[in-house]
């Protein structure tokens, strides 16, 4: 809501805010029990939402916005390249990716730009369509055991329209697009769902009954058509932003459920989703409510919060995000991560959530990257960590193992991602090449040079003169067959080169 800039500003996003604990990011993986989670399709049941198992999961994931915009594609990849960013997005323990989308896509004159392939950085992705590299995309975050939800973002590039539909892209364009990306990823389970249209908002209505602006009736209909391509799909459907005359953030309101649910022909398919920001995005009431922040469980209640509480149906957060720059935010999101309930408590009955953004340009909430789309932002991501959950079983796609029953073992390679001379930045991604899944992993390597390791995020370090031994951290020790974990490091001086790296499993 109020945030037409907000996809295409580039934000600076300031290091400060709530000291947290550094070992947070392990909260995650206290469903290790269940980590074989996820395979498969998606159903409902109640507010759960079920793998093809019937083993409940829990969404926890980042959104990766640049598809809506006049790049036609995600952002960042004129910085790195995009599976080194997806490998990242999985180390830091995010287990499903909502992408962001408009319409343009679809249109064959669409051409994606700002995507550097110099030293061999998305190298796969030269000469591809916009829904080529979506393909690509969708593909090796499967491999890399995540989930994808695809979001129709906006009718096209220019901006987010009020409702489904404009004067230039009509219902019937929607509902063909669609459906054509439900047959697109047909029998590829990487894509789990889609959210059928982003921020309904005023004159968006919820049960009005008027075919031109009541958003249920239209969620019906494009969710009927989707489940026809595929009937194994999530339908995701958010909020409007007034209801009764009680008003809230864009695509937030899901007050009208109760009285007005969405009837599909297939059954267990609806997840509702609501969006809620904070006060670097725009004012509401509610912030200055003298009892803020506890007043906060009681908004999100009447929101959207019952739907879950109910057992009416699964409530998906698909955005939420600040600068954390205000105590108000902090305290905001801080609340708002202990309404979503502890994984280590609930499990994955608990609510699902995508956090806005992956990206630093996002100008009124900055992202989990800062802004030269390498180092994460450890504060924020720190705030999440009690509601990261684990992620799931890859599509394969990897690397192969020797014979002679399952066998633990792994390779690395290490890719120095910027050398400015006085220092570097580096990751490395551990792929599992055995037989079997593996619980740790540790790589070393030694340097011909003097380089030394001056900070590392998602593996700790020990360096004997210029031999480096990296161990996996706590939440991503775990590496399924073919899958990959990565972790990153700054160092100095630059101008080190690339050592050989061994890699040893158990």
């Amino acid at each position: 809501m109020f945030r037409n800039l907000r996809r295409v500003l580039c934000a600076a996003v300031a290091a400060l805010l709530l000291p947290l604990a550094a070992g947070a990011q392990s909260a995650h993986a206290a469903e290790a029990g269940a980590a074989d989670a996820g395979a498969g399709y998606w159903h409902t049941s109640g507010r759960q939402i079920l793998d093809a198992a019937g083993q409940p999961v829990r969404i926890a994931g980042i959104n990766w916005f640049g598809f809506e915009t006049g790049n036609y594609v995600v952002h960042g990849l004129w910085s790195r390249d995009y599976k080194s960013m997806i490998d990242q997005m999985k180390s830091l323990g995010y287990n499903t990716i909502r992408i962001p989308y408009s319409d343009d896509i679809f249109k064959s004159s669409t051409v994606p730009n700002s995507i550097d392939f110099s030293g061999g950085k998305n190298a796969d992705l030269q000469g591809l369509s916009s829904l080529g590299v979506l393909d690509k995309i969708v593909s090796y975050a499967g491999q890399d055991g995540l989930k994808v939800i695809l979001d129709r973002h906006r009718p096209d590039a220019g901006g987010q329209s009020a409702l489904w539909y404009t004067s230039a892209v009509p219902e019937s364009t929607w509902i063909a697009n669609l459906k054509a990306l439900a047959a697109r990823y047909l029998g590829q389970n990487t894509v789990v769902g889609i959210d059928l249209h982003n921020e309904p908002h005023d004159p968006a209505c919820w049960g009005c009954g008027d075919t031109a602006t009541d958003w249920r009736l239209a969620a019906q209909r494009a969710g009927n058509a989707v489940l026809s391509v595929n009937p194994d799909l999530l339908v995701l459907v958010e909020g409007v932003q007034t209801f009764n005359g009680v008003s809230g953030w864009w695509g937030g309101n899901l007050m009208g459920v109760a009285q007005y649910p969405v009837q599909l022909n297939v059954a267990n398919r609806v997840v509702y989703s609501a969006h809620d920001y904070a006060t670097s995005v725009a004012q509401q009431s509610w912030f200055s409510d003298p009892a803020f922040p506890a007043n906060m469980p009681g908004i999100w209640d009447k929101y959207w919060g019952y739907i879950f509480k109910q057992n009416i149906a699964p409530v998906w957060v698909g955005e939420f995000g600040t600068t954390l720059q205000s105590t108000v935010d902090q305290q905001w999101l801080a609340a708002l991560v202990s309404y979503l309930r502890p994984t280590s408590t609930y499990g994955s009955d608990s609510f699902h959530w995508t956090f806005w953004s992956w990206n630093p340009n996002s100008g009124d909430t900055g992202g989990i990257l800062k802004d030269d789309w390498q180092t994460v932002d450890t504060v924020k991501d720190g705030y999440l960590a009690s509601v990261k959950a684990p992620g799931f079983p890859s599509t394969g796609g990897g690397g192969g193992g020797g014979g002679g029953g399952s066998t633990a073992a792994c390779s690395a390679a290490y890719t120095v991602t910027s050398d400015w001379g006085g220092g570097f930045n580096a990751e490395v991604k551990v792929t599992n090449t055995g037989t079997t899944a593996i619980g740790s992993w540790k790589v070393t390597w030694t340097w011909s040079g003097a380089q030394q390791v001056t900070t590392m995020w998602n593996a700790s370090y020990t360096q004997a003169g210029a031999t480096v031994t990296a161990v996996n951290a706590s939440h991503n020790g775990t590496v399924a067959v073919g899958a990959s974990a990565s972790f990153g490091f700054g160092g100095a001086p630059g101008g080190g080169g690339v050592p050989s790296v061994s890699c040893t499993a158990a």
